[in-house]
């Protein structure tokens, strides 16, 4: 069997796609079981968050696996397979476990080095505990995770080098400003009661607004978050937990509105976003113009006469321009040239293709005539010059809005809505593109490369092991067939004569084992390795059920041990 991973992430898909794509409870729990119920597979596990959906598997076939896994992932998010299928990414054995690993670092975050996302692997993994859909292979696997992830944050400074969603988008809605300042004395509303609006509300508490309005469908929860903050001593904010249906009026009253629900439609549509706002100033909000503006310089693009700084009517059927007419207006004036050059820049001519096609050639005639128009005329025809383009001022906002939710609580029509500034999803993943990062993501890297490497050496010594320990039972069998052969030709033997002899036939058996089956472990353990099982069953003539049978007996064992750490509260 072997480690598959099939999914998509903000690195692989738009926003658009991943909101779509969303898994309700319900709908990870049947996609869990579908799997283990599929052919190709033994073992599933589901990380699924607000910006990533990955199916980790067990499989015994590549291909037979990857079908399987994307077409259940396209049947329970609802998503069709064909549309779903140029977003997903396959990563394969030791390349799945990289994967993992660098996802449990917060290396493949959206904001690089968030820690969260360890809560979200082990709920992960707790999941698939209780679905027992889990096996050796994934418990191995997520544990190792959830220690790689922690030894990276607490052996580097990878906190240094990002920060939680949270954080970052509380960054992104202060625009320069330290997150402090511009949150200081503010009202907030946090919309949600879950772990990511939990946090929502604890950092902005901390960061020094004087309210914390909650709202949430199930009152009791967020009266227990308004209560813990209210309580909390590193801070002297105001909480207040509201009912759902109080939203539109507390967001009249609030600053900023943090969302993250797991509801599948809009908690805040633009309308309603924009009564606020209106209820709030007393004038109607205005609409931003997005109508695309005027290329630079106020020039139209190549192939109409709008920014050329020639009539091209002047030469009958001039119908473009291409590069080529650098060279054959090249008496031009530098001014002149200037306009031409960010004139033919527009254009659809590749300046990297130099081949003449039969179009090039008409081109070069047309402009070859145009220069001798020129040239005949004594001077340049008409110069149109636009006047530049002046954008309006835009008022500064009056409420800030983050939508961490995945699909979207926030209409995005609100980023046209002037005096409102909204950060989500899709943009926090346009910012964090550029964020900086910093040296010690290397060590981090540097750290998953070695759990990598540790992880494939340990899983190779343990597919091993099954072997060893039926040879050594097979060993064991032999040595007391031939005791209780040896008192059937010697039954005068004492009881101490007996233990002597039965004593110094094991110990010769143990010495001759020794070495073999410690160095088949070792050799078993470096890549390429696995073989070495199979030369020993071949060799000892072992029965290959004897082996399974061990196998078995180890996942009984693992899952007993982990239902056992369960129940006494250690997961």
């Amino acid at each position: 069997m072997s480690l598959l991973v099939v999914g998509l992430s903000h690195r692989s898909a738009p926003v658009s796609v991943l909101e779509r794509a969303t898994l309700n409870a319900d709908a990870q729990i049947k996609l869990l079981q579908d799997t283990v119920a599929a052919e190709p597979a033994a073992e599933a596990a589901l990380l699924a968050t607000c910006n990533r959906i990955e199916l980790y598997a067990d499989v015994d076939k590549f291909h037979a696996g990857v079908a399987e896994l994307s077409t259940l992932l396209a049947q329970h998010s609802g998503v069709g397979l064909e549309e779903l299928t140029p977003y997903l990414y396959v990563h394969y054995e030791d390349r799945a476990v990289h994967h993992l690993f660098s996802v449990a670092c917060g290396l493949d975050s959206m904001v690089v080095g968030e820690g969260q996302v360890l809560g979200q692997i082990k709920d992960a993994l707790a999941t698939a505990q209780e679905l027992h859909t889990a096996g050796r292979l994934l418990n191995d696997l997520f544990q190792q995770a959830l220690r790689t992830g922690k030894r990276a944050h607490s052996e580097t400074g990878i906190d240094r080098a990002g920060q939680s969603l949270v954080t970052f988008g509380l960054e992104q809605l202060s625009a320069g400003t330290a997150v402090e300042a511009w949150a200081k004395g503010k009202r907030a509303l946090v919309i949600g009661a879950g772990s990511m609006s939990s946090l929502a509300a604890a950092t902005l508490a901390r960061a020094g607004v004087a309210e914390v309005v909650i709202a949430n469908r199930t009152p009791d929860r967020a009266e227990r978050l308004a209560q813990i903050l209210t309580e909390g001593d590193d801070t002297d904010v105001l909480a207040r937990a509201v009912p759902m249906d109080a939203v539109p009026a507390e967001l009249t009253r609030a600053d900023v509105a943090v969302s993250c629900t797991g509801a599948t439609g809009l908690v805040l549509t633009a309308e309603a976003v924009a009564a606020a706002v209106e209820g709030r100033t007393g004038t109607p909000v205005a609409v931003r113009d997005e109508t695309p503006a005027p290329a630079a310089g106020g020039l139209a693009p190549a192939g109409t006469d709008e920014g050329c700084p020639l009539d091209l009517s002047a030469v009958q059927g001039a119908t473009g321009f291409s590069v080529m007419g650098e060279a054959a207006v090249a008496g031009m004036d530098a001014a002149t040239l200037e306009q031409h050059a960010a004139w033919v820049d527009r254009g659809t001519v590749d300046r990297r293709d130099s081949r003449r096609t039969p179009e090039v050639e008409v081109e070069a005639e047309l402009i070859t005539a145009l220069a001798a128009t020129v040239a005949a005329g004594g001077r340049l025809p008409e110069r149109r010059r636009p006047e530049p383009v002046v954008e309006a001022p835009r008022p500064a906002p009056v409420l800030a809005l983050l939508d961490l939710a995945m699909p979207r609580d926030i209409d995005a029509a609100v980023h046209r809505l002037l005096g409102v500034r909204l950060v989500d999803i899709e943009s926090l993943a346009e910012a964090s593109a550029d964020a900086p990062m910093a040296a010690d993501v290397d060590l981090v890297r540097r750290i998953v490369a070695d759990e990598v490497t540790a992880f494939g050496a340990a899983q190779r010594a343990a597919h091993i092991t099954p072997t060893v320990v039926a040879l050594r039972t097979m060993a064991a069998d032999v040595v007391a067939n031939e005791i209780a052969r040896l008192d059937g030709r010697l039954p005068g033997l004492d009881e101490k004569q007996r233990g002597e002899i039965t004593q110094t036939v094991r110990r010769v058996v143990d010495k001759l084992l020794h070495a073999p089956t410690v160095r088949v472990k070792q050799l078993a353990a470096e890549p390429g390795g696995a073989g070495y099982a199979d030369a020993l069953r071949t060799l000892f003539d072992l029965d290959p059920e004897t082996v399974a049978a061990v196998s078995r007996a180890d996942d009984r064992d693992t899952s007993d041990s982990t239902e056992n750490a369960k129940n006494r509260g250690r997961e």
